[in-house]
């Protein structure tokens, strides 16, 4: 008997032995909690900074400047965006814009030097940003591929912990949740960032709510 059968007999063992139906889960932990936005957003930006997030804060009117100023700083030239994007979002941007769409192979995404991106909920207790895949925030993909991702937060979307934001979330949807840059120890524990997905994560935090979603504008735009 090969190992894989050991496991797999193992398993079936404790299928066998499990009480049948299904147990109750309980659900004890701490929820409803709230700060104060200043505590809430000093807490947020404490923890993107501590995984080496790179963080900006502006107005709702000024995301364009601030999305614009990164990619110049960075020497950022090719951009790529979900097809749901507000494109006022880049507006000040002048290189080249690749509007996304499920037909473009994961591969070439590669040639994208950076990513636009919305977010659905942000908490602050874990510094970690939630995607659900909605308009603004496109596919998976486009956000693991590019080296660096620019992520667009509304204050009002930062909840404190993790049940506060779980609660935000439609099950149904994929969700991706971002720490920081894609980063990982070798067995030295040296880091390691980029392994995993982009190696930069710009954060811009946006005084005010949410926008209308699928506000897309009808900017020009190339596809890969």
């Amino acid at each position: 008997m090969n190992s894989r059968d050991v496991v797999l007999g193992r398993i079936r063992d404790a299928i066998t032995l499990a009480p049948a139906g299904e147990g109750e889960i309980p659900r004890n932990y701490r929820t409803g909690r709230t700060m104060s936005d200043g505590e809430l957003i000093d807490l947020f930006v404490d923890r993107l900074v501590d995984y080496k997030a790179h963080v900006h804060h502006c107005a709702a009117t000024e995301i364009a400047e601030a999305v614009a100023g990164i990619l110049r700083q960075h020497g950022l030239n090719t951009l790529g965006i979900p097809a749901g994007l507000d494109r006022s979002w880049v507006a000040g941007f002048d290189g080249t814009l690749v509007v996304d769409s499920p037909d473009v192979p994961a591969p070439e995404l590669e040639n994208l030097d950076a990513v636009v991106t919305g977010s659905k909920v942000a908490c602050a207790e874990t510094g970690t940003i939630f995607l659900d895949a909605g308009p603004e925030q496109g596919r998976r993909a486009l956000t693991l591929v590019p080296d660096a991702h620019i992520c667009v937060v509304y204050r009002s979307s930062v909840e404190v912990g993790v049940p506060e934001a779980i609660a935000r979330l439609t099950p149904q949807r994929p969700t991706t949740m971002i720490s920081g840059p894609s980063a990982t120890s070798d067995i030295e524990l040296e880091r390691v960032e980029g392994v995993h997905g982009p190696r930069n994560l710009h954060v811009v935090i946006v005084d005010g709510w949410f926008p209308p979603s699928g506000n897309s504008g009808a900017a020009g735009h190339i596809s890969v």
